[in-house]
């Protein structure tokens, strides 16, 4: 967990003073790294690319995008050792994917965060990967001080999306909102939608700038559905007219 360093006063005008944004797919565009990371990961452990295993396998990673990913290994790979090997493998292959320039925020995505923060919210960015991998795409963004929380499934006692953990993490350690039902939650993906659900947030938005396509976040619990997070801003205002 990134250390806490900044502290937003309540302000009873802005009931939703706490806003927790999935990064992959929501604020950062990785180009489908996660995939190329998963291919690489996968034939260290003996997957063939291109064979019917690989692409089961694959097929496996795209619908649970946003879930934490030694979580998804654990389900491809069976054994625990086998499962730590493949995310050790992955969190290897996507940190050099980053470290070659092959990220950049969403369109918009820095300067919604901004206007966020300066309406006095508390922003928080959490992530289903490691925190070494988190550490990596924001020092390759140059975000590391852009928010006052970054939260990976670590920090929240190991489990990630779909469970509410990060958000509720967020939530308590933050401590910017009385209640639950004025969180806002925003992701690309299902997982992302039922994190936000299970936590009780008021807002659960779905954006389409990621892995999954309206139907699918709406479906999971999506509140609304929105062309990327860079419209968010104006929906928390438009929720608090």
């Amino acid at each position: 967990m990134k250390k806490l360093t900044t502290h937003n006063p309540r302000d009873p005008r802005n009931p939703h003073n706490l806003v927790v944004l999935d990064m992959a797919g929501t604020t950062v565009a990785d180009g489908g790294l996660v995939e190329q990371a998963f291919s690489a990961a996968a034939g260290r452990l003996g997957v063939e690319p291109g064979s019917a295993d690989h692409a089961e396998k694959l097929d496996y990673v795209r619908a649970t995008m946003g879930e934490s990913k030694i979580s998804v290994f654990r389900h491809l790979f069976g054994d625990e050792d086998r499962a730590q090997q493949a995310n050790t493998a992955f969190e290897e292959a996507y940190g050099q994917l980053v470290d070659g320039g092959r990220i950049a925020p969403i369109p918009g995505a820095r300067e919604a965060i901004e206007r966020l923060k300066g309406e006095g919210r508390t922003v928080v960015l959490s992530t289903g990967f490691a925190r070494t991998t988190q550490d990596a795409i924001l020092a390759a963004l140059g975000w590391q001080d852009l928010v006052a929380l970054t939260l990976c499934p670590a920090d929240a006692g190991g489990r990630g999306r779909p469970y509410p953990d990060m958000v509720l993490a967020a939530f308590l350690r933050t401590g910017a909102v009385d209640g639950v039902q004025q969180i806002v939650v925003a992701g690309d993906t299902s997982y992302d939608m039922l994190s936000g659900v299970r936590s009780g947030a008021g807002i659960v938005a779905g954006v389409l700038t990621g892995a999954h396509d309206k139907d699918q976040l709406t479906r999971h619990g999506a509140t609304q559905v929105l062309g990327s997070v860079a419209e968010l801003p104006d929906l928390i205002a438009r929720a608090e007219a």
